[in-house]
């Protein structure tokens, strides 16, 4: 493979995908968090006004703002978002480095800096993989996610395409 296929296949694959699960990720949290602080921040005023079913309201909006904030502590939003962010800023640091011959790349001949830049992307994914991996069994969701699509990282879908070519 050439330096300038991987950078243009792989790394742009992992930017691009990390950078679309960082963004999802952070909305979900966002949500997440925005319904528990409104909805816990209602409650007391709801119990505290004369409307009719007001404590009823109240109830149901205790339930949500309790599910909401099991939801989180289930699925990790925060942390995922993180992982994903980093990652990507990290393979993207990677990448201009390696073009600008900076860094750790300095003063290294083609090949050399290449190899380098392949086992320095590598190991990020594997790093992230690993760290993702920790988040979500700790949250019980390997499984989950597994099923539900669009989970795999490119490289699953990106191998047959680059097998053809």
């Amino acid at each position: 493979m050439t330096a300038r296929r991987y950078l243009d296949t792989r790394l742009a694959a992992y930017q691009e995908w990390y950078d679309r699960k960082a963004i999802r990720t952070k909305a979900m949290y966002l949500r997440m968090r925005t319904v528990s602080v409104v909805g816990a921040a209602l409650v007391p005023v709801l119990l505290n006004i004369g409307m009719p079913y007001a404590r009823e309201i109240a109830t149901a909006l205790s339930l949500v703002v309790t599910g909401s904030v099991s939801l989180e502590s289930v699925y990790r939003y925060r942390e995922q978002w993180k992982n994903y962010r980093s990652t990507e800023q990290l393979l993207g640091h990677e990448r201009i480095y390696y073009e600008a011959r900076v860094g750790p790349y300095t003063g290294l001949d083609d090949t050399a800096a290449f190899r380098l830049l392949v086992a320095r992307v590598e190991k990020a994914i594997a790093n992230e993989n690993s760290a993702t991996l920790n988040v979500m069994t700790l949250g019980g969701q390997v499984g989950n996610d597994l099923a539900a699509g669009d989970q795999s990282p490119p490289d699953a879908v990106a191998a047959p395409a680059a097998a053809e070519a």
